[in-house]
């Protein structure tokens, strides 16, 4: 089994996997931020044509992951769907199928703004939804990046990437932000964009590539 970094939030270690998703082992955990289920569809809803697959794409995704590790339990940290127009028929039907698959896994949504608008996933997905910050052990789950009193917050929302250069060349990555109190998953969904963001002082910065997560030096 391929090693990534981990990192310890107060107790919890946490390792950063190259699918753009954070593993807490001790628990059976997979952390997920940013999945925008039916954006594709919100798009084409809205006379945008883009390409269909996405949520298929996303799942099987979500499918490998909890085969390889052995994940018993899966936290959404918001934005599970997109917009109340991405409620397609043929993403709630491969949501349902995928829930069916998986029925033996505990579900969390830790609901974000794009939840509020789009509502909350249909009853049949037999998903626990709560609000931030959603506290477990010495972890706070968040959606929105922030800092919690007496816990270390694990956010998303921003969708982090990092700008790579060299020789007039460049390259845009997901990547993991770890502060000293806090740490920011890049969105997990395949049809999500990004914010560049850079490492302020007492900041790391581990970028997922296809098959790996490199530390940024410095």
């Amino acid at each position: 089994m391929m090693h990534y970094p981990s990192f310890d939030a107060d107790g919890a270690i946490l390792t950063m996997l190259p699918e753009r998703a954070l593993l807490w082992r001790e628990r059976g955990m997979l952390i997920l931020a940013d999945v925008h289920f039916g954006k594709a569809a919100a798009f084409r809803a809205g006379g945008i044509p883009v390409p269909h697959g996405t949520t298929r794409a996303n799942l099987e995704a979500i499918d490998a992951l909890v085969q390889q590790h052995a994940v018993r339990h899966i936290v959404f940290l918001g934005d599970f769907l997109h917009a109340r127009a991405g409620r397609a028929a043929g993403t709630l039907a491969a949501l349902a199928q995928w829930r069916g698959r998986n029925a033996g896994l505990t579900l969390t949504l830790v609901r974000g703004n794009h939840d509020h608008h789009a509502g909350d996933p249909p009853e049949a997905l037999g998903m626990e939804l709560v609000d931030e910050p959603w506290r477990v052990g010495p972890l706070a789950f968040c959606h929105h990046p922030q800092t919690i009193d007496g816990a270390f917050a694990i956010v998303g929302h921003v969708h982090p990437v990092y700008r790579l250069s060299s020789a007039g060349d460049s390259l845009r990555l997901p990547c993991f932000v770890v502060d000293e109190r806090w740490a920011m998953l890049p969105a997990f969904g395949a049809f999500t964009g990004g914010y560049r963001v850079d490492a302020l002082p007492g900041q790391r910065i581990y970028l997922a590539a296809e098959d790996c997560v490199l530390p940024l030096p410095g």
